[in-house]
């Protein structure tokens, strides 16, 4: 479809860090939210084309940016086909209630998915939902029946967990006055690469209107991250990545295009300061709140300073109107430099839900 791209950001054998605090162990989440990737995006942006910066930010404040994208999700590739992670919209599926009835292990087993193959994810919030086939599916997983007629675990369903894994690297800090040493550990992730059978990281992006020159600049910028690497830790070569830009994939397409949908599901954070868009989130509407904090490490004086602290609509929570969002001026008090934003540009997909009865 006309601007609109899928951005697959391959890690191969590289290990990430997408930091979380942790007592005593720095976690990493399996993923990159907007926001971080909007500020490692415009960081970048910033050091190659100073000159830009300042009209591109004018135009991302407006009620019309020029450019928007999704979180990060993870893809997985087996030869040359490609299965690509959404995460699960907070209400239930058509249909799914019926089938829920006096059925605590269900129940149990679908809280469990927080990101569905697209093929599902299609079916289930813009296609016919949730079907007895799929109960009896879910089931038979969830007590170790294996099956060749299992179609949502042939889909993937099951296989998220196996798509990455964590580990713990031993750090070692030195003091900048006493050179006294502090052991800790600190969480990587590393996503499967098996010469049959490897996953990673993708994005859309999507562009209000056809805009050559930022489309080029941002192929740069992402370019630059990719030898850079993104994340956390990258002094120690974590998060470098191969870059496959392309157009939209047919796929996707009919998920864009669909007509009969009653509500919008993030595929990104969302944030908004404009009370007529907050006024329309009634009691029908489904979501989750994070809250999103950080260090600014760009002042002038070396140290970092902290970010106000903002809360964002999380991806999978979902509106009867497609959200908008802006950006959040997170500037800490007292640091003059230049502003600083966290980006709550909205990103969704059209979906159908029960009305609430």
């Amino acid at each position: 479809m006309d601007n609109w791209y899928l951005v697959r950001l391959d890690l191969g054998q590289n290990v990430a860090h997408f930091g979380q605090v942790g007592i005593g162990l720095e976690e990493t989440g399996d993923r990159l939210p907007s926001d971080s990737l909007f500020s490692a995006l415009i960081s970048t942006y910033a050091r190659i084309y100073p000159d830009n910066l300042e009209e591109l930010f004018s135009q991302l404040n407006s009620p019309n940016p020029p450019f928007r994208h999704s979180s990060t999700f993870i893809y997985l590739r087996n030869k040359d086909q490609y299965r690509y992670y959404l995460p699960k919209p907070l209400p239930f599926p058509r249909n799914y209630e019926e089938h829920e009835k006096n059925n605590i292990s269900l129940t149990k087993a679908y809280k469990k998915f927080t990101y569905l193959p697209l093929e599902i994810w299609q079916r289930w919030y813009q296609g016919e939902g949730f079907t007895k086939q799929d109960q009896k599916d879910i089931l038979a997983n969830d007590r170790n029946q294996s099956s060749s007629k299992n179609k949502l675990k042939q889909l993937g369903l099951f296989d998220y967990g196996k798509t990455h894994e964590t580990a713990k690297l031993p750090k070692v800090s030195l003091d900048r006055t006493t050179q006294a040493s502090n052991f800790y550990h600190t969480k990587v992730v590393q996503f499967q690469s098996e010469p049959e059978k490897q996953a990673g990281l993708y994005f859309l992006l999507h562009f209000a209107q056809a805009n050559p020159e930022l489309i080029s600049q941002l192929k740069t910028v992402l370019h630059v991250l990719a030898d850079e690497g993104i994340g956390g830790e990258r002094s120690s070569g974590a998060g470098r990545f191969t870059l496959d830009w392309e157009e939209l994939p047919k796929a996707w397409e009919s998920l864009l295009q669909f007509k009969n949908g009653n509500a919008h599901s993030l595929l990104s954070l969302f944030w908004s300061n404009q009370q007529e868009e907050l006024s329309r989130i009634d009691e029908n509407a489904r979501y989750e709140f994070q809250e999103r904090g950080g260090w600014v490490s760009s002042s002038p004086t070396g140290i970092q300073q902290r970010r106000k602290k903002v809360r964002m609509f999380s991806e999978g929570s979902v509106f009867a109107f497609p959200p908008q969002g802006r950006l959040a001026d997170v500037t800490p008090p007292n640091f003059s430099s230049h502003p600083v934003y966290r980006s709550g540009l909205a990103l969704s997909l059209p979906i159908y839900v029960e009305p609430s009865s």
